[in-house]
């Protein structure tokens, strides 16, 4: 693949790209939001296959630089029989801005409009608008969740949880993102790999960015911590903007995924921290992180819990 002039070129692997590979591969180039190039080439090889928690980052990546002014080109080598096809069948297109060029062609006709509703095994990506609150969506995944896990003598616990993580998530969205731009969420079950994926994306002030001015004066000790220091104390304690009383939904969450041995993912405006649940919890020298990524703007998260696994 040539670059071109005044163009950020981002090029993914042939391979199946989760949310770690996703960033593995950002690492790799400059970050478009920081460049003054006016472009940016997404580029997607034969044999590269998007999965939901890399396929939500893209969506708001993509549509973040639409909206500052750049020129954005989604291109697929194998159209409509690979990547294309898949992201169109799971609603992507969409909720792509209009203005993003898609290459060999843009879908005509939606997929997820087509066939919304004919699987059990996925819940398409659904846009979260700022302004306007979908109080079914949470019940929506938790739906699709249950059913992947029904043969589970522990799935009505299973319900419960998803349920509060899912509903925790969205209203993070809601109360603290303070964006006009769209967040996301969309679940997947991946039979072959023996899990249910569901990923969180929005466009706002990140986790940290709302955090940080209140550490002065309600937690001293951690003012110089890392980033991702900041992240893993958030899902281990509640720790808060809004101190002890209030705001300790992420913890509400991590507490109910860390019943279940679900993995726990989190992508920040330029850090990304994997959370792996260990006897006691999700632990800081468990993490694997990534300082220093490109810049994305938000607080993306998914969780991936098992089909076998039972608490």
């Amino acid at each position: 693949m040539e670059s071109q002039p005044n163009t950020d070129e981002i090029q993914f692997p042939a391979r199946w790209v989760d949310g770690l590979l996703f960033e593995q591969t950002m690492l790799q180039f400059a970050s478009p939001h920081c460049t003054d190039n006016s472009a940016v080439n997404f580029y997607f090889p034969t044999g590269c296959k998007i999965m939901i928690d890399a396929g939500v980052r893209l969506l708001s990546f993509a549509n973040q630089l639409r909206h500052v002014g750049k020129t954005i080109v989604l291109n697929f080598e194998e159209g409509e029989s690979g990547t294309l096809g898949y992201l169109n069948r799971m609603g992507f297109f969409d909720l792509l801005h209009s203005d993003v060029f898609v290459f060999p062609h843009r879908p005509v006709v939606s997929g997820a409009d087509l066939y919304r509703g004919g699987s059990q095994e996925l819940l398409e990506f659904a846009g979260i608008s700022p302004n306007h609150r979908d109080q079914g969506l949470p019940n929506r995944l938790t739906e699709v969740l249950s059913e992947s896990v029904k043969q589970r003598s522990d799935r009505h616990a299973l319900e419960h949880a998803a349920y509060t993580v899912f509903g925790e998530l969205i209203d993070n969205i809601y109360e603290h993102s303070a964006t006009e731009l769209e967040g996301y969420a969309v679940l997947q079950v991946y039979r072959n790999g023996g899990r249910v994926k569901v990923a969180v994306s929005d466009s706002g002030r990140g986790i940290i960015e709302t955090l940080r001015p209140s550490l002065n004066a309600e937690h001293r000790d951690l003012a110089k911590r890392s980033d991702p220091e900041l992240v893993v104390e958030a899902f281990r304690t509640g720790l808060s903007r809004h101190g002890k009383v209030r705001g300790c939904g992420l913890k509400t969450s991590a507490d109910q995924a860390i019943r279940f041995r679900a993995d726990l993912d989190v992508r920040l405006p330029g850090c990304f921290v994997r959370l792996t649940p260990s006897a006691d919890g999700y632990k800081p020298h468990k993490a694997l992180i990534y300082d220093s990524l490109p810049l994305i703007w938000g607080t993306h998260i998914s969780f991936d819990f098992y089909l076998d696994k039972e608490s």
